[in-house]
């Protein structure tokens, strides 16, 4: 039968301990809960490594952005491969990029400053608006074992990126036809025209 801790006690805090009024259950170690601890730390072990690699990657692709402003030569063939994919979409005239990474006379100081940099794995996407010309573009960069492999390039449009497989918000097949956006370019419209729309499936 339980009695209230004596009221002259020295310490509250050992009476408390002394005399607990509810008496907390002991926890039971069992398979269930070694095996539910053990998939709970795989998961969070998973999650911070893709954390990891997104800010690996998306800081190789900022220090890529470095160099070509500054037109450090060295630190650029450090970062991409020799043998880079590129795909661009846009007027053939505002290759800037390719001009630049070509060695290309420049007619023109085109400056690739993003607005924003975000990283979904080996992609990152960066996105940034050349006010003087009214040109937005979006640069979808791959990154493989630590430099950057291919670069989509898309100039004066209006992309929007999607995932193919599990996400967090539904399974996404062809046959659904319904894939959620993990990204949206949000600069085309300070073009000041009507600009075409892609979708990027990453």
């Amino acid at each position: 039968m339980y009695t209230d801790p004596p009221l002259n006690s020295n310490s509250t805090l050992q009476t408390l301990l002394k005399f607990p009024k509810h008496p907390l259950p002991l926890y039971k170690k069992t398979k269930s809960n070694n095996l539910f601890f053990l998939l709970s730390t795989i998961q969070e072990l998973a999650l911070s490594q893709e954390t990891l690699e997104d800010s690996r990657n998306k800081g190789l692709v900022t220090a890529l952005y470095d160099a070509l402003n500054s037109r450090h030569v060295d630190a650029i063939q450090k970062i991409l491969a020799p043998d880079l994919e590129w795909w661009f979409h846009g007027p053939p005239s505002h290759q800037f990029l390719m001009r630049l990474l070509t060695g290309e006379k420049e007619t023109t100081n085109f400056r690739f400053v993003p607005h924003s940099i975000s990283a979904f794995g080996p992609t990152v996407l960066a996105e940034g608006f050349d006010q003087s010309r009214s040109i937005a573009w979006v640069h979808a960069w791959t990154v493989t074992d630590g430099v950057i492999t291919q670069v989509r390039e898309y100039l004066n449009t209006s992309l929007t990126v999607t995932r193919f497989g599990k996400t967090d918000q539904s399974d996404c097949s062809i046959a659904s036809l319904h894939c959620p956006s993990i990204w949206e370019s949000s600069l085309p419209d300070r073009v000041g025209k009507s600009v075409p729309g892609l979708v990027l499936a990453i």
